[in-house]
């Protein structure tokens, strides 16, 4: 805890940097609370303004949260901090891992060769044999292809869309529960999280206007497979959401469609319905290739320009030989025969475990996708007891902003006849946790 850590200095900056230090060497780990300003200002010799400053500092760039009365804290995915998730317990069936079943990865083709030679990868960033079927790509799920480009994430992406589109201390709308990456990275931008609740259908429109009216300048979403809850928008919530945002016209609103092609079920695009400032984003990492790691980008002029811009005075493009690979897969008819099993095969695992749960009276969430989201009490709870029976699970925190508590189970590689078992072993730990704890 902090106790066992001196912060030190003797103004602003040099506060921020004995505290920084100290979460980069492990000394102050996530979670460890930070003494109260007053406490560590006398402590130090200096002004309670001088110690909260330091706080502001480290707030904006993604190391601290403050917790209202629970004071401030190290965030738990710190900006300074490579945190990585648990290794998973030897003898353990891990369904904690939001990972596609390797079964329906189709085999990477021999090493590609592009044209050899000297040449301006930064006048002709995209090959054309790939931009060609991306742009074919969304057309097919109705999102104007007109403007596309390419980066080497959805988090890249997403991560260079804000920092180029926001400001420090601006607001973000984020889905709760929400994708944990995304949850870390935009504090780690120096931007606030106003968290939108979501439900079978995704966000929902009211808590949309609230972050909106809360001053959110951007709105990050998912209108399918949405991690860790598995909503996907209707056309009726797709409309309802629109016409929120129509009310904000300068919001820029990026969807994250990242399992497209295994999310089973059809697409239904705020990007399709005239907003002046949006984006798409579409990765194949969970159909094609977990190190494939290449991201396609539909979005309007203002934003293709900005992304571009900033693209080149960073990495410049993205790797010919990395596109090319994604050409070939993308084209490829036995890898097309894989994606479609795989679709087919996720949609069965998912629903045979929300529909056992269900038989055990166990609500649960998963209508697109390869993650069911649980609700529970005690998320320590369930995982322990999980555990004990040989599975290993995901606890909810790290998803979530102000939704209550719950558990995500990656169905992808689990089978249906599986499923079953999972569902009455999580009914027992429930109670026993009842049992034990009341309730």
């Amino acid at each position: 805890m902090a106790a066992q850590y001196a912060i030190s200095g003797t103004s602003a900056k040099g506060i921020a940097a004995s505290v920084e230090r100290g979460v980069a060497e492990g000394t102050l780990p996530p979670g460890a609370a930070l003494p109260p300003v007053r406490t560590l200002a006398d402590r130090l010799g200096v002004s309670p303004g001088t110690v909260a400053t330091a706080y502001k500092e480290l707030r904006q760039r993604g190391i601290v949260v403050t917790r209202g009365r629970g004071g401030t804290v190290v965030a738990q995915a710190p900006s300074v901090a490579s945190r990585r998730p648990p290794k998973v317990p030897a003898g353990l069936r891990d369904l904690a891992g939001g990972h596609p079943d390797p079964a329906f990865l189709p085999e990477l083709p021999p090493s590609v060769r592009v044209t050899p030679g000297a040449r301006s990868h930064r006048s002709a960033p995209r090959l054309p044999e790939l931009e060609e079927p991306t742009r074919a790509w969304f057309d097919r799920d109705g999102v104007p292809a007109d403007d596309v480009t390419f980066a080497h994430s959805a988090l890249d992406c997403v991560g260079r869309l804000l920092s180029v589109e926001l400001r420090p201390g601006d607001a973000v709308a984020m889905e709760d529960p929400g994708y944990h990456h995304l949850l870390d990275l935009v504090p780690a931008l120096g931007l606030r999280m106003v968290p939108v609740a979501v439900d079978d259908k995704g966000m929902r429109p009211d808590a949309l206007r609230d972050a909106l009216r809360a001053g959110a300048r951007a709105v990050v979403c998912s209108p399918r497979s949405q991690n860790p809850y598995g909503g996907a928008f209707s056309p009726e919530r797709r409309d309802a959401l629109l016409g929120v945002l129509r009310e904000a016209p300068d919001v820029l609103v990026v969807e994250n469609d990242h399992a497209a092609e295994v999310a089973g079920v059809p697409l239904h695009s705020l990007a399709s319905g005239g907003l002046p400032r949006w984006a798409q984003v579409r990765t194949v990492t969970k159909y094609l290739g977990t190190d494939l790691r290449w991201a396609a980008l539909a979005c309007d002029p203002t934003t293709l320009a900005r992304h571009d811009g900033r693209l080149l005075l960073t990495s410049g493009w993205i790797s010919h030989v990395l596109q090319a690979m994604a050409a070939r897969l993308m084209t490829d008819p036995a890898a097309r025969l894989l994606v479609d099993a795989a679709r087919d095969a996720y949609a069965q695992r998912r629903e045979a475990l929300v529909a056992e749960l269900g038989a055990c009276g166990i609500a649960a969430h998963g209508a697109s996708g390869l993650n069911v989201w649980v609700p529970v009490r005690d998320e320590a709870a369930v995982v322990n007891g999980l555990r004990s029976r040989g599975w290993w699970v995901a606890a909810g925190a790290r998803f979530r902003l102000a939704a209550g508590p719950g558990v995500r189970i990656t169905t992808a590689g689990l089978e249906p006849a599986e499923a079953g078992a999972l569902a009455a072993d999580f009914a027992d730990v429930l109670g026993e946790f009842g049992a034990t704890y009341g309730g």
